[in-house]
Order: C-alpha cells, then structure tokens, then sequence
C-alpha cells in the first residue's frame, strides 16, 4: 500500500471523511488515491483560502475535524488567512501541506520554502512524515491533536515520496478527546464570585452552544449577574426558544456601559475583552479597573458542564428565560443596514446556519434575528476578512440538510469570492446577501477612529471601490450561482424567500444606501 492510501484510509477510520483542497504536482498520489478510498469526499476549491475557510466551518457545525489539502510552502501561505481565523474559532482542523521528495529539497528547486515555519503561524501541532511505515500513525495521531487543547489546527507535511512510496498501513484511530473537567473547587469559587455584587459572566465556544446558554441564564436570574457573550463567536446558538445574550461591542467605547461597574469578571471559555485594535488615547485593555477577573472554565475544559454545575449550586429551581418570538415589521423602500437585517429576519428558517461578515452594514442585524426563527451563527474570529463565503461553504457541505444564509460584505468577498464556484460545483443551499456599497466602510470608520484627521483625495480613494463598479451578480453567475440584484426591500424580501426555497446556491446583491 503507498503512503497516500495509508493516510486518507487512517483519516477515514478516524472519523476525518472530508477533505477540502487545492491541489498541485506534489499532492497527486494523495488525488489518485480518492479513487481507492471512496469515503474521503473531496471537494475542490479554486484558492487556497476557500479550501482553509470552508474546512474551518464543516468543523464549526459538524463539530469534528476536516481535512484540508494544501500545495507546498506558498499553498499554505495562501490559506493561512483563513487558518488564523480557525486558530481563533478553536476549530478542530488537519491540514495535510504536500511537499518536494525528501531527496528532491536540496536542489532548492523554484517552490522549495520552509513549511514548518508558515504552518507555526496558526498550527498548534506540526508534523513532517519520514517514511511510509510512519504515515498511518503520524495521520492518527494529526487527528487526535486537531481534537486537543479545545480544538486546534494540527498540520501533516507529507513529502511527495513519502506520499507515493510503498510499505504503508493505515493505523487505528486515538478515539475521541473528553474535554478536561472543571475542578470543584473552582465551582465553589465561581459560586462566591456569581452572588458578588456586580458580577459579569462572559461566554465563549462551547458556552454559547444552546445547554450552554441556559445554564448562564439560569445563572444570571438567581444572582443578578450580567452575561455577555463574546464579540466575535466561531458558533452561537441564536433566536426564538433559545436563552438570549447580548454579544461585547466590536467598539471599545461600546463596551465601557456594558462592563461598567463591574467588580468581578467571570471568564466561562471566553478571554478577557481587549480593544480590536490600539487607538490613541484610548484604553486597550477594556477590563474597567478595580475588577477582578475570575476562569470558571479556559478552552479545553469542560465549560457547558462547569456553567451547569454552577446553575445547580445557584439557581436549582430556576427556569432559563428563553427569547419569545419576535420580527421586525416587513420593511420597504430603499435599502439601509437597518431594512437589510429586518429582510433578513423575517426570511431566515428555522434551524438555518446565518454566516455574518457584514462588517459595518451588521451593526443592525443582531437586534434584528433575537426573535427570529431558532438558527446558528457563525462570525468572523480572527478578523481576517475574506471567511464569510468560504464558511458558508463548509457550512453547508455539514449541514445539508439545512440552509446557510451568508451576510457578506463587497470588500471582503472579493477575497475568497472563488468560494462561489465550489457551491455551485457541489450544488450547496448557500444563499449569499452581497452588500454593495462600492467602499470598504469599515476602513473609512477606522480612518476617522485612529485619529487620522482630514484624509484628502488620495487617500479616500483607497478606500473606494468603485471605477470600475463591482458587479457580484455577473460575476456569480459567471461562476454558476443563480444571482439577482435588488435595490429595495420588499425586493430583498421576495428574493430571499424564493433562494430558500430552492435547492442550491443563490447570490442576492444588495444594492445599499450608505448610512
């Protein structure tokens, strides 16, 4: 058996049964070798970033690692964008980087770079196979790594002839990795800290999964705590029957009222919160002083049992206050951020995947869909932009059983707009609502917030993207998504319902009204 048969065989039996990929000369025995194994569904991506983001939301929502195939050195820096957005979801992620022979390196040919040090960028594990004899076990145990530290990328680099070279055998699979128990002793802290007179739990991962949520919110109506979420979640349950919760600001001074007053901070799988980015002469770290910060449960550990040991030491009889159901009225005329989100509300369905990397036009839309049809949202982590299609995507091939609505920005996807054609190819329910207001609003935001006082021309004009205007619909349908342009709300509306109820992706551009 070669190598390549050994590794997706082992990957197979490890539960790793999609690999999304781009692949070149030196991954074409791993290719050849789909044909032996026919459970590894492979699904092809035109760039690099497409195949790394789409890996990243199969695992948000199946909840185990894909598999993702890069070409060499450059392959992986091409999707190492999206991988830092995975690093930050916690996403449990193989990636297998081909490589030159082991004997072919030292002629330093024209591809020749260092993987080890690209992949340390966004990997928690890196690993290079030496010999066939080793491939099964080294892909058993990338899986068993993936699944580690609360979920985290591990990257296999296969050398081609290690990839083509007989005397392989598939190794038998890890098992799964429990996530750590909370210790008692940190409950009976978190009960002192839950009844302190001002306290604020905030959740990350798997506190936001919906067992989650009811456990804070049991939480929160027998202590009078504040729980907020954090400000960008890889995965949160969302909508009506689900316990509500309100997200941290993307600005800092958005946060200051939320956290104000606050004594004690209590940390249930999220990190402290932190300003996106340093701004002159405000504060980055956005903790209000005089609170002290508490870890009921740190990424790994066990945080949906650790909330729900603390909900019985606190709240025994007490019911989660679920969200009642609850739309905006249908709106019409021309198309703002605020008309946007209500279309998107009223259409969304029940159990629907929402992908948001709106950017500045998704201000409205959490208000909006806290009554909507029960659904999952997916956000941008790692503030990469350029995850929103490619998300979506994965999305989907994890769930195609539901449908994905993706809010995307035009900026932004023109990064990964590749993304579109494997929906088609794949034939995905993925419908896009491409916001098109010809800039990148949230840099012209960031301009004015970093002080940089009277930008000219020039300056404005880096931040506009028009001459020539983008055309999304032409150019979704040139990569076969059936695509409309709307430039009202009532047309947002008719179009949204039509996309859901039709099979396979739709592009919805929506010409906005800048704000």
């Amino acid at each position: 058996m070669i190598g390549a048969v050994a590794l997706i065989t082992t990957l197979v039996d490890s539960g790793v049964d999609v690999c999304f990929m781009n692949p070149g000369t030196s991954e074409m025995h791993f290719v050849q070798s789909l044909d032996t194994v026919p459970k590894m569904r492979a699904v092809l991506a035109l760039f690099e970033g497409v195949a790394t983001g789409a890996a990243d939301g199969y695992a948000r929502i199946a909840g185990k690692p894909a598999a993702v195939l890069l070409h060499l050195g450059p392959g992986l820096g091409n999707g190492l964008a999206n991988l830092h957005n995975a690093r930050r979801a916690h996403s449990p992620l193989v990636c297998v980087v081909g490589a030159h022979a082991t004997y072919h390196e030292r002629f330093d040919p024209p591809l020749q770079s260092d993987i080890h040090t690209i992949a340390r960028n966004a990997s928690g594990w890196v690993h290079t196979s030496g010999h066939p004899r080793e491939i099964g076990a080294d892909a058993a145990l990338a899986v068993a790594a993936a699944s580690g530290n609360g979920g985290q990328i591990a990257t296999l680099v296969l050398p081609a002839d290690v990839s083509w070279g007989d005397g392989a055998q598939p190794a038998a699979p890890w098992g799964v990795l429990r996530a750590v128990p909370v210790a008692d002793r940190v409950i009976d802290h978190a009960v002192e800290v839950a009844s302190a007179a001002s306290c604020v739990l905030l959740l990350g991962g798997a506190a936001l999964s919906e067992a989650g949520l009811r456990a804070a919110s049991r939480i929160a109506a027998a202590t009078g705590t504040r729980v907020l979420a954090e400000g960008f979640p890889a995965r949160m349950e969302r909508g009506a029957g689900v316990a509500g919760v309100t997200r941290v600001a993307y600005l800092a001074e958005a946060v200051e009222p939320q956290l104000a007053g606050a004594t004690d901070l209590l940390l249930a799988g999220a990190p402290a919160p932190a300003a996106f980015f340093a701004y002159p002469g405000r504060a980055d770290d956005l903790v209000p002083d005089g609170c002290a910060t508490h870890v009921l449960a740190a990424p790994g550990q066990d945080v949906v049992a650790a909330l729900e040991a603390l909900a019985d030491r606190v709240a025994s009889r007490i019911e989660p206050e679920l969200a009642a159901p609850s739309l905006p009225a249908s709106p019409s005329g021309r198309l703002d951020a605020r008309s946007l989100a209500a279309a998107i509300a009223i259409t969304l369905p029940e159990h629907a995947i929402l992908v948001d990397e709106a950017v500045t036009a998704s201000f409205p839309l959490p208000d909006a869909t806290a009554g909507a049809a029960r659904h999952s949202l997916l956000t941008l982590t790692g503030g990469a932009i350029g995850q929103g299609l490619p998300v979506a995507t994965g999305a989907a091939v994890a769930a195609p059983d539901r449908q994905v609505v993706c809010v995307q920005a035009d900026g932004s996807a023109m990064y990964t707009i590749q993304a579109l054609w494997t929906q088609a190819r794949e034939q995905l329910n993925v419908t896009t609502v491409l916001i098109n207001n010809a800039s990148y609003a949230i840099l012209r935001l960031e301009l004015d917030r970093v002080g940089a006082a009277g930008p000219g021309d020039r300056a404005r004009d880096m931040l506009d993207l028009g001459r020539p205007e983008l055309d999304f619909a032409t150019l979704a349908r040139g990569m076969g998504v059936d695509a409309v342009r709307v430039t009202t709300a009532s047309a947002l509306v008719a179009e949204l319902r039509r996309a859901v109820e039709e099979p396979g992706p739709h592009l919805i551009e929506a010409m906005l009204v800048p704000g």
